[in-house]
């Protein structure tokens, strides 16, 4: 099968413009941070198992496959985004426990260096698209910015919350609660203060990283590390299971599906 032009447009057989991520629902928040969580714990699960270069490349193969067969669909398919999340999320914590644990560079750092990445992508993809919304990804230009802004927010929200929990001495349960305090702020700024749509749901997407990795650690963590010790693998295993319930549900319902434009121009965000 080929691809599209870069900048072609994914369209239905009326020519309308497909969207190919989901509506932004309290399912795809739901979703997301479940998504979050297991990611931090499958990735730590992994390197400890196989080592972290091996991990690693596991991780890339396996988000390079997704992502494959995720530009290649000509619509979105809820099990097919969100597996893809899923290795987003896995790889992206791998990316960022790389930089501290092989590379030697402090979380503080690190966390400056996404930061300034993830601008980077974000000012690229407005100077050649003029739209930052989740509900413009209708090209593939546009879908590979999305892709990579996502990424860039996994490696920073994995950072931070390694931030927090480690060189801040927060621990993982204090951090947690801290992260869902702060996602609550795009929220309020949004409706009291007039903060941009686009800008409260990039911030709020940011932190739903280390909000759900917090729990996650928390959850697998051993004791003498201010968790609970169940085990990273077990905790991966035990948030398996609601994302794949969720997941289908959203596959059968179609209640996250995007509404089709009602023309075949409408490509604004």
């Amino acid at each position: 099968m080929a691809y599209p032009e870069p900048g072609a447009a994914h369209t239905d057989r009326s020519g309308r413009g497909l969207s190919k991520v989901p509506e932004v629902t309290a399912w795809f928040w739901a979703v997301k941070i479940l998504t979050t969580g297991m990611g931090e714990t499958a990735s730590d699960f992994l390197a400890r198992t196989l080592g972290p270069v091996p991990a690693g490349c596991l991780g890339l193969a396996g988000l390079a496959a997704l992502l494959v067969l995720q530009f290649r669909s000509a619509r979105y398919r809820p099990w097919l985004y969100w597996s893809a999340i899923v290795m987003v999320s896995v790889f992206g914590t791998m990316a960022a426990d790389v930089v501290h644990v092989v590379a030697g560079i402090a979380y503080t750092v690190s966390a400056v260096g996404f930061t300034i990445a993830l601008a980077g992508v974000l000012a690229l993809w407005y100077a050649s698209e003029r739209t930052l919304s989740i509900h413009s990804i209708r090209t593939t230009r546009r879908e590979f910015f999305y892709w990579a802004t996502v990424l860039t927010t996994f490696a920073l929200g994995t950072a931070v919350g390694d931030l927090t929990a480690g060189t801040l001495h927060l621990g993982y349960l204090p951090s947690g609660f801290l992260f869902a305090a702060l996602i609550a702020l795009p929220v309020l700024c949004r409706r009291f203060l007039g903060l941009n749509a686009v800008a409260a749901f990039w911030a709020a997407y940011i932190l739903t990283r280390p909000l759900g990795a917090s729990f996650a650690d928390w959850m697998g963590v051993p004791a003498a590390r201010g968790g609970l010790g169940w085990g990273t693998g077990p905790v991966s295993l035990a948030l398996l299971v609601p994302i794949a319930a969720l997941v289908g549900y959203l596959q059968v319902s179609r209640a996250d599906t995007p509404q089709q434009p009602q023309h075949p121009t409408a490509q604004a965000g």
